[in-house]
């Protein structure tokens, strides 16, 4: 098999050509399911880790990339003093008008996916052994499922999920409820995971699950290398 740098530097790099080269995950699960803990845990386990969500902070985030053209369409109201997308506010237009999503999206998926494959060149030729790629809405995207070789799922009931973005975030529950009912079911989730990671418990609960999947990352790996 080619290594990643040979492959990467001969084509154009995106997600497909990367899938040819190293195993590739899709790690998911409802707002306040604990996909950072897994990620974090797989990360110090050597895995390659892309989270969508961070990045879409970072674009959003004083002087971030994505800044001027949401000032531009939505109006100088919708960022906040420090110069960082007013959150609360576009989090309040965006559920009011769909057609509002859609004209953010427009604006922060393509910026997204960019960096996206930015970080997934750069660590496949750093030499990970596979990639993350954290993503809230990988279900509802439509468009992840195919890219990836595995879909694993990070699990809590609906309740344990409210009580910690509330605790984190200092939403109110009606809040976090209005962001469960635009994201998929835990049982849309369940049903079409090929792994799935419960985290009802303390972090010490977590990491023998973390490491089972790790181990089976790694057997992806090594089952691929020799097909090659």
């Amino acid at each position: 098999m080619a290594t990643a740098s040979l492959l990467l530097d001969s084509e154009q790099p995106c997600l497909s050509s990367l899938k040819r080269v190293l195993p590739l995950i899709g790690l998911t699960g409802g707002i306040g399911s604990g996909k950072t803990a897994v990620s974090d845990l797989l990360g110090k386990l050597g895995a390659g880790i892309i989270d969508t969500d961070l990045i879409a902070h970072q674009i959003t985030a004083p002087q971030g990339a994505a800044i001027q053209s949401i000032k531009d369409s939505f109006g100088a109201e919708f960022i906040d003093s420090s110069g960082a997308l007013d959150r609360s506010k576009m989090r309040a237009l965006v559920f009011a008008k769909p057609e509002a999503r859609k004209a953010l999206e427009a604006i922060t998926h393509p910026l997204i996916r960019q960096e996206t494959i930015r970080q997934a060149t750069h660590l496949a030729k750093s030499g990970a052994p596979y990639l993350v790629f954290v993503v809230p809405l990988l279900l509802e995207s439509g468009s992840w499922e195919t890219l990836i070789d595995l879909l694993v799922v990070v699990d809590c009931p609906e309740a344990t999920q409210i009580e910690r973005v509330m605790q984190r975030s200092n939403l109110s529950r009606q809040e976090v409820e209005k962001i469960l009912q635009a994201q998929a079911t835990r049982e849309q989730r369940l049903t079409r995971a090929d792994m799935v990671i419960q985290n009802q418990g303390a972090l010490g609960d977590l990491e023998p699950e973390v490491i089972r999947l790790h181990q089976k990352i790694l057997q992806i790996q090594k089952d691929l290398l020799s097909s090659s």
